[in-house]
């Protein structure tokens, strides 16, 4: 039963008093995800790193394909960069992949291929954080140790109504010490995930939450003083730079142009469509593109386009240039089939390579 809220006077207090109703709620209404079925290490690695900023429903697909052709950390360590590129294309955030490959290598190397039972030893693998850590240490090893995503620190903030900055290090650190302290240490890996579905489903963000379906609706104090739309306090974010480009699709038969980009930078190391800096009219393409007007068999302008990073937008114009002998040089040619097969273009291209054909 729970407390009568009357008779918690401290934080710690409300959040052991969580414990019970989170548990029982957590069994009855837990989603059915394919990482839940079989919580081998390996298979909460991969879940956690491609769920970070990636709705669920969009990664079931891409993890479901990744596992089955890397089902552990040998085959990920020796997979090609460009197959793990194609793996991964339209998840987004691709240093994500990148440091999944370092850490498996390092996990060959270092633990024999298996992944290490011991939360600090997670912690040091490339790409790993502290919820990560946390996550794949409490759901695939029983360890008690928190993981504190933003779903997370949203349902702390409001039960405890903390008016702390969700987006300082020291806040997080500070709740994640807390439920440290506080959680059950029989089943550390159904608290955490219970308290990350209830950031997903009910104690919504934006003002929005199902306080009525929620197990913490006795003991929230957001909700008891009506704060839920002011908590969580967070940093307001700069606005994100605009940046115009035109982007081509260089046609010649069956085949068309595309080039890899810098190995530094946004994108780095990925396939790319041609593009130029600036929304560029039809005179101008020749030049920024590499051809001769006269090799231009027609040139079709496509629908303006726009893709959102976390700090940049690309504000984008589109041409289709079908060429009459040869893509110029400076590209790499492939057959359309092949690169909708092998070659991985990020969804910043995806509005122009969708019409590819």
């Amino acid at each position: 039963m729970l407390r009568d809220p009357a008779e918690i006077s401290s934080d710690d207090g409300r959040l052991l008093a969580m414990n019970r109703p989170l548990l029982a709620w957590y069994a009855a209404n837990a989603r059915v995800l394919p990482w839940r079925e079989h919580p081998e290490p390996y298979r909460v690695w991969i879940s956690e790193i491609m769920l970070q900023q990636t709705r669920v429903e969009a990664v079931k697909p891409y993890y479901e394909r990744f596992v089955a052709e890397l089902p552990n950390p040998v085959a990920l360590a020796f997979v090609s960069e460009d197959r793990l590129m194609k793996l991964w294309e339209g998840l987004g955030y691709y240093s994500r992949a990148r440091n999944l490959k370092k850490a498996a290598q390092q996990i060959v190397e270092q633990y024999g291929g298996e992944m290490p039972a011991d939360y600090e030893k997670l912690l040091a693998l490339p790409g790993i954080g502290s919820y990560t850590a946390g996550a794949i240490a409490s759901i695939a090893f029983a360890i008690p140790v928190p993981a504190v995503d933003g779903n997370v620190l949203r349902v702390i903030s409001r039960v405890t109504a903390s008016r702390e900055d969700i987006l300082k290090a020291s806040t997080r650190k500070r709740i994640e010490q807390s439920l440290k302290e506080t959680m059950p240490r029989e089943c550390p890996g159904q608290f955490n995930q219970g308290l990350m579905e209830i950031g997903a489903m009910v104690c919504l963000p934006n003002g929005r939450p199902r306080c009525e379906e929620c197990p913490f609706h006795e003991i929230c104090l957001a909700r008891k003083h009506d704060l839920i739309s002011e908590i969580p306090v967070r940093t307001a974010k700069k606005p994100r730079r605009v940046e115009e480009l035109t982007v081509c699709i260089l046609e010649c038969g069956d085949r068309v142009g595309i080039r890899k980009r810098a190995p530094q930078g946004l994108l780095a190391s990925l396939y790319e469509l041609p593009n130029a800096e600036g929304i560029l009219g039809q005179e101008k393409l020749a030049d920024a593109f590499g051809f001769a007007p006269q090799e231009a068999v027609s040139i079709e302008p496509l629908p303006p386009a726009k893709h959102v990073f976390s700090h940049v937008e690309w504000h984008m114009a589109g041409y289709r240039i079908r060429l009459e002998s040869r893509i110029p040089p400076g590209y790499i040619q492939v057959k359309k089939d092949e690169l909708r097969k092998d070659y991985a273009l990020p969804g910043a291209f995806g509005a122009y390579a969708k019409l590819i054909r």
